[in-house]
């Protein structure tokens, strides 16, 4: 099964004994004798299954299959969406916190939330606007004019086109139509959630996203929602 989307909510610890302390070996170099991939075997169900992860940090992946101890055989069922069930669902969730141990050992996790806001407010001079009752934490930063430069919320990776159902803090902000086909890189970068597609974006606020582009993305915003304006 693939796990691959924490790469795209945090950045891997340049610390390489973060990586061993979490149990993980060295598998496979690059030309530079750089350490690119690496394996791990966990038991879990007691020990009926052998969990193999497998880490690649050339191609962003992390993937995770399971074993019958007994048999040596695949445990195919794991990897199918739609195999459901009591048993299935506990060993997804025993697999579930291994990855989350991973994440939280071998990764820098702190989101750019806090210091999005904080740019938002020195550069515009903006405080966010809390409209949605039932979402207290949702919040909208408007122009002088009050129309919508960014919209922060939470939405899960699925909802983005990706695999999992961990919640990710994102912006949705306004871009140039033409632009947009060639800013969407479907890592940080999504076609708008929730939104007009054709003219606003969707940014991931993790601490994998690069923060200048999002600055850059955000000016543009701005300016795109005050021009439209200026125009009426």
């Amino acid at each position: 099964m693939d796990y691959s989307y924490i790469f795209r909510s945090a950045k891997i610890k340049k610390d390489s004994q973060a990586l061993e302390a979490a149990g993980f070996t060295s598998s496979a170099s690059d030309d530079n004798g750089n350490c690119v991939t690496f394996f791990m075997n966990r038991p879990v169900a007691k020990g009926a299954f052998n969990a193999k992860i497998l880490m690649s940090l050339e191609k962003q992946t992390l993937t995770v299959q399971l074993y019958d101890s007994a048999t040596g055989e695949k445990y195919a069922l794991f990897d199918m969406p739609k195999a459901g069930g009591a048993f299935i669902g506990s060993l997804r969730e025993e697999v579930q916190k291994l990855v989350d141990e991973i994440k939280a050992t071998c990764f820098e996790t702190n989101d750019l939330k806090d210091k999005y806001l904080a740019w938002l407010k020195t550069r515009f001079d903006s405080e966010p606007d809390f409209p949605w009752p039932d979402t207290p934490d949702f919040c909208v930063f408007r122009c002088p004019n009050q129309k919508w430069y960014a919209l922060i919320m939470k939405v899960k990776y699925r909802q983005l086109g990706l695999t999992g159902e961990e919640e990710v803090w994102v912006v949705n902000m306004k871009a140039n139509s033409e632009s947009i086909p060639s800013l969407i890189d479907q890592k940080s970068i999504f076609p708008a959630w929730h939104m007009n597609k054709k003219h606003w974006i969707t940014v991931l606020l993790t601490a994998a996203t690069n923060f200048e582009k999002l600055q850059e993305l955000t000016e543009k915003s701005y300016g795109l929602v005050n021009k439209a304006v200026v125009r009426k």
